[in-house]
């Protein structure tokens, strides 16, 4: 019904992983750009070194803002995305040149 690829995985870590990691993680595993995967969950068991991923995969960005309602944190962290993108463009003005012009 919906275009989407629902993944679980289990990792193994010293530590819990991050959501910056796990993205990654997902990424490259399965061949898609961080923009079109939402993780549900990463959960863990007190001494234990494995953590239960579970995450959607979408065929584009468009699918997932259309089905999948974003928290506070990832608002946030796309309105700093676009004012570093803003910042990083260079806006170049135009240069003007004076010219001197000599009456004799």
């Amino acid at each position: 019904m919906f275009k989407r690829t629902h993944v679980e995985l289990e990792v193994n870590s010293e530590i819990a992983p991050s959501l910056e990691d796990t993205l990654e993680v997902l990424s490259k595993k399965f061949s898609v750009k961080p923009e079109v995967i939402k993780i549900k969950g990463i959960k863990g068991k007190f001494g234990v070194k494995v953590f239960t991923i579970k995450a959607n995969l979408y065929e584009s960005k468009e699918e997932k803002d259309l089905l999948e309602i974003k928290k506070k944190r990832e608002t946030e962290l796309e309105k700093k995305q676009a004012e570093a993108n803003k910042s990083v463009e260079v806006k170049e003005e135009p240069k003007e040149e004076k010219v001197e012009e000599k009456t004799e």
